[in-house]
């Protein structure tokens, strides 16, 4: 039984920025936006990211936690509002703890739907059922001995594959210095590169090829000759705002620059953002489409209007299959069980399994993350939280290779 309930406020990775504000007038100055909040619940353009933990105490004084936390650009998108800790912390007081402290916990996925369940209609905040989801998988390890991963694939009939999934490590605004490190690091996907204002993108995207160029040839200059890292930015929709939202004038665009940093694969992410779901699923498969017809190998990666496990089932079953990557954003998908069952629908689809999250995160859930690649075999998994590459490539890479040698 769960004897208690507790709470801990913290910090996340790194901060909470105003997205809309970046793309309007929003300027850098040294870490700090200048200009004035745009989207609701903005005190200013960045601010420090908030976690809530959630500790569950059993016999022996034993506490399982899990942590709660918005993503970088909350509000954006389609997603939640801004993460407010002491107001998740007041709401689970009331709705949450009351269903925690009389549960019987038999399953993962049936602690999760009794818990998580809605209250008076509505559906938890996403924050809260991903911070309690991460405590529930870990009592369910808990009680039976096992990894969190090995509970997933018993109760999705998952065989256990001890087999490591690729690391994608993002660079944020650092970008010369964090390139190095990761190619000395030999990761596996790299760099992101955080082009999320017309400033940095470039005329028609200028600046931004020039970078794409510059990480190829500084793999090639300092990396071990047989290094071969997937090349993988996000634009955050510039390519549509500068080049034209015209799907045929995108592809060209990717096909270019794919081209020249070949044989290195290259993945765009979020090249366009056409406003709602319906037009996101109908343009990235006419991307998808104009690509395969160049020839190109390119491929784009879905991540605004794609937030929850409805949004992600929908661009699987949109029949776009392997010219499209989805981003399984864990705190806006809401439930570890929705992650999971995220992954799973892009793999029957054909469609690539990025199994992200965001630099806000902390290391609980990052940790919780690389069971869940791991046991759902996801094509790829964000290396966070932080922007600072090595914290990432630390907590996941070495959490990933303990749980693969426990496996094996």
């Amino acid at each position: 039984m769960i004897e208690d309930v507790l709470f801990a406020v913290g910090l996340g990775a790194f901060f909470y920025d105003d997205q809309e504000a970046i793309r309007q007038d929003a300027t850098n100055s040294d870490f700090l936006y200048t200009g004035l909040p745009r989207t609701p619940g903005f005190r200013a353009v960045r601010i420090p990211s908030e976690s809530l933990s959630i500790g569950l105490r059993i016999a022996n004084r034993t506490v399982l936690w899990g942590d709660m936390m918005g993503v970088q650009y909350s509000g954006a998108g389609g997603r939640d509002p801004l993460f407010d800790a002491s107001c998740a912390e007041a709401f689970c007081r009331e709705h949450v703890t009351p269903r925690l402290r009389n549960l019987k916990v038999d399953s993962f996925r049936a602690a999760c739907r009794e818990v998580l369940a809605p209250v008076q209609g509505r559906q938890l905040p996403r924050a809260i059922e991903y911070g309690v989801s991460q405590a529930l998988l870990k009592l369910v390890a808990h009680r039976r001995g096992l990894t969190m991963a090995e509970v997933i694939c018993r109760e999705y009939d998952l065989p256990v594959i001890a087999r490591p999934v690729p690391i994608y490590a993002q660079s944020g605004d650092a970008r010369v210095a964090n390139v190095d490190k990761m190619i000395l690091k030999t990761v596996d996907i790299l760099p992101h590169g955080l082009f999320n204002s017309s400033y940095k993108f470039g005329p028609a995207g200028k600046d931004f090829c020039a970078f794409v160029r510059y990480v190829a040839d500084r793999i090639r200059t300092i990396g071990a000759p047989d290094y071969r890292p997937i090349l993988h930015f996000d634009v955050y929709g510039l390519i549509g705002l500068e080049i034209g939202m015209n799907p045929e004038l995108i592809a060209d665009f990717i096909a270019s620059i794919a081209a020249e940093v070949a044989p290195l694969r290259l993945h765009v992410e979020c090249p366009a953002d056409y406003g709602d779901r319906a037009a996101q699923i109908e343009h990235y498969a006419a991307i998808a489409t104009a690509l395969a017809a160049r020839g190109s190998d390119a491929r784009i990666v879905v991540d605004e209007r794609c937030n929850t496990l409805d949004d992600i089932q929908a661009f699987a079953d949109a029949g776009i299959g392997q010219g499209l990557i989805v981003q399984i954003k864990m705190p806006d998908v809401g439930s570890v069980a929705d992650s999971i069952e995220a992954v799973l629908a892009c793999k029957a689809k054909g469609v690539g399994a990025f199994l992200g999250g965001s630099c806000t995160e902390t290391e609980v859930s990052a940790a919780v993350s690389v069971h869940v690649a791991v046991a759902t075999q996801a094509d790829m998994m964000l290396a966070k939280p932080g922007m600072g590459v090595d914290e990432g490539l630390t907590i996941m890479g070495n959490e990933q290779s303990r749980l693969l040698a426990t496996l094996s």
